[in-house]
């Protein structure tokens, strides 16, 4: 009888290392009753004068307030996240950037963590996936409209805040990133 073995590979390393990183910093917050979370991992304004304004621009997309707000983030990018590896390193830099600085020049008083900005950057691009020259896949069509088109409205109608802000930033950077 043949012994058969399970070898368990780090085939997305991007994403696997984004994913250990966030539960880290989750992990973090707790040893440290919030510090880390409130100091590192959570964008807001303060003054370009502390030196943690600076990392804070790219380290809160690894921050969640609890393990069901990191779950639900990085479920999504396991699944989805492995199609894009390649680029996905910068377009994660690029996404944490402009979502917090983004945040930081429009929303004096407001504080935004988590990788839900990554999330939608990282549905839309990934629904580039079937395009080919001179055409558009209907499913980049359904992301746009589902998506963003409900993050837009509920911009447009008020009931956004910083989290919509993020989603249609991020969707936004996905289609740069697409095209």
């Amino acid at each position: 009888m043949k012994k058969r073995s399970i070898t368990i590979l780090y085939n997305s390393p991007v994403i696997l290392t984004f994913a250990l990183l966030s539960l880290l910093a989750l992990g973090l917050g707790k040893l440290t009753d919030g510090w880390t979370t409130q100091n590192l991992f959570c964008v807001y304004r303060s003054s370009l004068a502390n030196w943690l304004t600076y990392p804070r621009f790219f380290l809160h997309v690894l921050g969640h307030p609890d393990f069901a707000a990191y779950c639900s983030n990085i479920v999504i990018l396991l699944v989805v996240g492995p199609m894009a590896e390649e680029r996905f390193l910068l377009a994660i830099a690029l996404t944490a950037l402009v979502t917090g600085l983004v945040l930081w020049f429009f929303f004096p008083n407001g504080a935004l963590m988590g990788a839900s900005g990554v999330v939608f950057m990282l549905i839309v691009l990934a629904s580039f996936a079937g395009m080919r020259t001179g055409t558009i896949p209907l499913t980049l069509i359904l992301v746009l409209i589902l998506y963003l088109g409900g993050e837009i409205f509920q911009a447009v109608t008020g009931s956004a805040g910083l989290a919509q802000l993020t989603h249609i930033a991020g969707g936004v950077l996905g289609m740069i990133f697409g095209f």
